[in-house]
């Protein structure tokens, strides 16, 4: 029985165990709530996975649930037989894209409280009832909204105005009733709507200055009126069983004598001759009788229409006046503006002509905001929140905020690449957080803006297939656009950064002002739902780690004068960040799988710019992963990392480049497990040396040349950090190589 016993208690312990794990998993608790309280509104249905209370939706695979990493991003269920209802929580979605409902039976009122992400909703051939939510209106970033095949009632509400960008409206089929809200005719994106079988009133007029409507369908319903010119020229305009025309909307009479000229008529002729048109009559000259004498009346009114000419021309003078006035004022403050890039008795600066380009980028973003871009709203609360920071600090008498790089800061007005000693002309107190804001928006035009949902597309939904490595600070995918252009997607992880929130957009700023022929360069980014992506340029040939060590093919083609040259472009890279970019940039992960090779095998470094978003913890693990792979200097021991920390790495990648040897290879004896240590006291006897070239080279290489690349790696090498030499001495004797 004892034993027994022990086994009952043993199965109890792991089926609480497997319970409590089950409680939590890898999807976001916010999804998780809202996607078990749908689940207990639809009435527990049979759905595969789905449960009432907890679960991990995107770990566990429930049916019709996709996900970006742990977030639910997608509801699919057309067709699933589903009854009850919505519930009142879908609105703790905090991430999700698109919902599709659509040929089930779910009834019930359409929920006010919906999720602001929400881009597609499809809720047709259901069984709603009651009326259209109002919070509609919080769906700002809604591109399809399906409602149609309901029972909804009553007036669609006036709540279309922050819409911008919705495309497909479906309404059909329903009993909806009232005219059409006026917030109709303020959806610039709109192209297809459905309105069909209700018992719409009124007249299309809030419709016809639509830009981008060319599919309307409106039949059968109550509308009235004359059509509007407009609509009838769509391609695809439907409108059979409306009475138009049979009921005569009065204009509003207009006063008399004020219009000398009388109004042409317009001939609106009854469609079947059964209601007559009253005819229309010149307002401007009404008949009279001659022989009457000059009523009272006609006299009030001549003197009526003389004030308020009279009125009508003191506003006109008045509102001239003050524009006037206004203009001056407006000259005399944009003067110090257009004086920024040129002031008295020094030469122009980079920023020259800054008055002009300061006054263009208040029209692109008077016209960015008019025009209401398709833009990210976590971006967009980024820009607002750091730039209300500025406005604040320099209120104070504090500088802009800085792009924070490795025990540097980089000022956000930009990194001077061709003058670091060049001191900028600061902008008036008044001017400078403006002048800062707009140089921050002027760069998010420079790169690509991608959305989640447009980069798990292209990347296959961030599939194993697309995976090309992990990193300490995140993993790198494959992402193929519609175009056929090949991205490098990397998905920084949350745990390896710190403060991401406030210093991703300054991560971004910095990394696409590094511009040279050996750095990667910075395509586009993505700052939605809480996570954060960075998309390079793609380097077919992949790494020169792989070249190396895995691709025999191109291996074979790594010829010495090759590797020269390969040498030589990491080094220039290096140059550039540390004594170019002013404050110098440290690149803290050197290592010959952050070289990648294009289809010409020329060298270009990656991650550059990445360390300012690494959190303390992050720092020394990466610190700790350079020593323990080989690449590591003395000086890591003690937690220091410097400029010539990155010096020592690139002497590592050269001895890499002269052995075809891993810098550790645990595989090897003992004494050849760090490539370091083994090679160090061979670099300078010349059999030893000759016997540590890579053999594929088969001695094709200058004994002369051989030895001074065997000198620069045991320059960069030294122990002591201050004894080693900087990158442009390093560049120019990697030339004389090249000369040689």
């Amino acid at each position: 029985m004892g034993w027994l016993g022990l086994r009952f208690a043993a199965g109890v312990a792991l089926v609480l165990g497997l319970s409590l794990a089950c409680c939590h998993g890898d999807t976001d608790q916010r999804d998780v709530f809202a996607i078990n309280s749908l689940y207990v509104a639809l009435g527990t249905p049979s759905l595969p996975g789905w449960q009432a209370q907890d679960g991990d939706p995107c770990g566990a695979g429930w049916q019709g649930v996709g996900c970006v990493f742990s977030n639910i991003t997608e509801l699919k269920l057309p067709g699933a037989n589903l009854g009850g209802e919505l519930g009142d929580n879908l609105g703790f979605f905090s991430s999700i894209i698109s919902i599709d409902l659509s040929g089930n039976h779910i009834g019930g009122l359409i929920p006010e409280n919906l999720p602001a992400t929400i881009r597609n909703f499809f809720l047709s051939g259901n069984q709603f009832t009651g009326p259209i939510p109002n919070g509609l209106a919080s769906l700002s970033q809604l591109t399809d909204l399906s409602l149609d095949g309901n029972h909804l009632s009553g007036q669609i509400p006036d709540a279309f105005e922050p819409l911008g960008l919705l495309v497909n409206l479906n309404l059909g089929d329903n009993n909806l009733s009232g005219p059409l809200p006026p917030s109709m005719g303020k959806l610039p994106s709109l192209v297809t709507f459905n309105m069909q079988n209700n018992q719409i009133t009124g007249t299309l007029d809030v419709l016809q200055d639509l830009p981008s409507l060319a599919n309307l369908n409106v039949e059968n319903n109550l509308l009235s009126g004359p059509v509007p010119p407009r609509l009838l020229t769509l391609p695809n305009f439907r409108n059979a069983g409306n009475p138009f025309n049979t009921t005569i909307i009065p204009s509003p009479p207009a006063p008399p004598t004020i219009s000398p000229s009388p109004a042409p008529t317009s001939p609106d002729p009854s469609p079947g001759g059964d209601v007559p048109v009253p005819s229309r009559r010149s307002p401007g000259k009404p008949k009279q009788d001659t022989n009457a004498p000059p009523s009272k009346t006609t006299f009030f009114t001549a003197k009526r229409v003389i004030w308020i000419a009279l009125a009508g021309l003191g506003i006109f003078v008045v509102i001239a006046v003050v524009m006037c006035v206004f203009m001056s004022k407006s000259c005399k403050k944009l003067q110090p503006v257009e004086r920024l890039g040129k002031p008295p008795h020094s030469s122009p600066p980079n920023n020259a002509g800054g008055g002009i380009k300061y006054k263009e980028s208040l029209l692109q973003q008077k016209n960015q905001s008019e025009q209401a871009p398709k833009t990210l709203l976590v971006g967009k609360e980024m820009h607002q929140r750091m730039d209300q920071k500025n406005e604040m600090d320099l209120e104070k008498g504090l500088p802009a905020a800085p792009v924070r790089t490795e025990n540097h800061a980089v000022p956000r007005t930009g990194i001077d690449m061709k003058h670091p000693k060049q001191s900028l002309v600061p902008a008036p107190p008044d001017l400078q957080s403006r002048v800062v804001m707009s140089s921050k928006k002027d760069f998010i035009l420079s790169v690509t803006c991608f959305t989640v949902a447009e980069l798990q597309q292209y990347t296959r939904s961030f599939s194993q297939g697309n995976l090309i490595g992990r990193g300490t600070i995140g993993s790198v995918y494959r992402a193929k656009l519609p175009e056929g252009k090949v991205l490098a997607v990397k998905k920084l992880s949350n745990a390896a950064t710190t403060k991401i929130d406030d210093e991703f957009l300054d991560l971004v700023s910095g990394i696409s002002k590094l511009k040279h022929p050996n750095v990667v360069e910075l395509v586009g980014y993505c700052a939605e739902y809480s996570q954060y992506l960075l998309a390079f340029e793609y380097y077919r040939n992949g790494t020169l780690y792989d070249a190396l060590n895995l691709d025999d093919e191109i291996h074979s083609k790594l010829s010495w004068n090759l590797r020269i040259m390969i040498a030589l472009g990491a080094a220039k890279a290096l140059e550039y960040l540390h004594e170019t970019c002013q404050p110098p940039i440290i690149h803290r992960n050197f290592k010959s799988a952050n070289l990648l090779l294009d289809d010409k095998l020329i060298v270009s470094v990656s991650d550059c710019g990445l360390s300012s978003v690494m959190s303390q913890e992050t720092q020394n693990q990466l610190s700790v992963n350079l020593s323990a792979n080989g690449y590591g200097a003395p000086e890591l021991e003690t937690g220091s990392y410097t400029l010539q920390s990155d010096i020592y790495s690139f002497g590592v990648v050269m001895l890499e480049l002269l052995t075809a040897r891993k810098p550790y290879d645990r595989s090897r004896p003992r004494g050849e497990q760090f490539l370091v240590s083994w090679a160090i006291s061979q670099l300078h006897d010349i059999d030893s040396l000759s016997r540590m070239v890579d053999p594929s080279l088969k001695g094709a290489y200058p004994s002369k040349s051989l030895s001074r690349f065997a000198d620069i790696i045991s320059l960069c090498l030294q122990p002591e950090p201050e004894f080693r030499p900087p990158m442009s001495e390093i560049v120019q004797n990697i030339m004389l190589l090249v000369q040689k």
